[in-house]
């Protein structure tokens, strides 16, 4: 009995590490994955924090007290501190991310209001306004409400966001929409390629396809545009229902109030992005399943492509915005991201969606090339 426990053991043994696919993707695979997605994601944080205390940014302080104003004037290398009034102009203008200002306004005779105290119905206020979606400001927003509220008291302190309701949702939903959407295109894809073109190579129907008097780029074009709408189907259902559910999910209310309101155009890019990734995913996912033996073995060799794919969606959770380098809008699945973030982010612009469109059905048509000299390898589609 022992003798036979230990022929089994060396068996499964000998099956496992002779099969260097299914070594690498269950041993080496799932650690090394693990330290490149640590990695990046911490490059990615580390990146945003870099950013954000490198920007220049002004307080602009009105009645400072003199108490303070050292303490203010030695905060951060990249503050410049002023004293000086501010108009509800200037409060205005924080509406607009991109204004580096912080505006504080303190109380006349502040420091004489602390040292002589102040009966508890008239404590004075000290006003901060801020924009809560432009990075550099908030940090700096954060370490001037920590020196106030670890101050002398009595006082309060009025902390007023000019962010817009709109502006705060689109920044919520532009970090995490598109890697809903990408992961749920990419579902749809994974769950009818393998089957269509590994499954024949299992079932061997594929040999009937093959000697079909059709040309195989036919075959390959056929296999991926059909895949892609039905994949494309499921993606715009799951896009839906994100849309519909996600406000009342994190407990938010109506999707309306924040910022989930977008024009035609908007929606139309979507659209298009969405088909085109879908395009790239099928494409990858049918040469890899023409590659694979069966659906199992496709399945498994997909899994890596997955991985990748889920860093790309989780990449804008650690970005400020879309990127403004077009070199990036030619990476595949990653161009489509940024796009999205773009889009939900009320900051699209339309030259970086056509090169997004543009390489993306280059690509597609480099692969159904590739498809075709694959289903023209006998070696290759009868590989069992």
């Amino acid at each position: 009995m022992k003798s036979n426990t230990l022929t089994i053991i060396k068996k499964e043994f000998a099956r496992f590490f002779g099969d260097r696919q299914l070594l690498f993707t269950t041993v080496i695979m799932p650690g090394l994955l693990i330290y490149i997605i640590y990695s990046l994601m911490g490059t990615g944080i580390q990146s945003m924090i870099t950013k954000g205390s490198q920007e220049m940014v002004t307080m602009r302080v009105e009645n400072m007290p003199q108490s303070l104003a050292p303490v203010f004037h030695s905060l951060d290398s990249n503050l410049i501190v002023t004293e000086q009034s501010f108009t509800d102009e200037d409060i205005k203008q924080l509406e607009d991310k991109e204004v580096n200002d912080l505006l504080i306004r303190f109380p006349e005779n502040f420091d004489e209001v602390i040292a002589t105290g102040t009966p508890s119905d008239n404590v004075p206020a000290v006003e901060i306004y801020y924009n809560s979606t432009n990075n550099a400001c908030s940090r700096v927003h954060r370490v001037v409400s920590s020196v106030l509220n670890n101050y002398a008291r009595p006082y309060t302190v009025s902390e007023l966001d000019q962010a817009s309701s709109d502006s705060i949702g689109a920044m919520i939903w532009s970090k995490i929409l598109p890697m809903l959407i990408i992961m749920m295109l990419f579902s749809g894809v994974m769950a009818i390629a393998p089957s269509s073109i590994a499954g024949e190579k299992e079932r061997g129907t594929i040999a009937t396809l093959l000697v079909t008097p059709m040309r195989r780029n036919e075959l390959a074009l056929g296999k991926i545009v059909s895949l892609s709408g039905i994949a494309l189907l499921s993606g715009i259902s799951s896009f839906i229902g994100i849309a519909l559910s996600l406000p009342k999910m994190v407990g938010m209310g109506d999707a309306a109030d924040l910022g989930f309101h977008y024009t035609t155009s908007d929606y139309f890019v979507l659209l298009l992005v969405i088909f085109a990734s879908v395009l790239i995913m099928a494409s990858a996912v049918s040469l890899l399943s023409a590659l694979a033996k069966d659906v199992k073995n496709a399945g498994t060799m997909v899994t890596p492509f997955m991985l990748v794919v889920m860093l790309a969606g989780l990449l804008p959770m650690f970005q400020d915005g879309a990127s403004t380098s077009l070199l990036i809008y030619l990476i595949p699945f990653y161009n489509s991201i940024e796009v999205m973030t773009a889009v939900f982010a009320h900051e699209m612009q339309w030259m970086p969606v056509v090169v997004t469109l543009a390489s993306d059905v280059v690509y597609t048509g480099i692969a159904v090339w590739v498809l075709t000299r694959m289903f023209n390898s006998e070696k290759i589609m009868f590989s069992r």
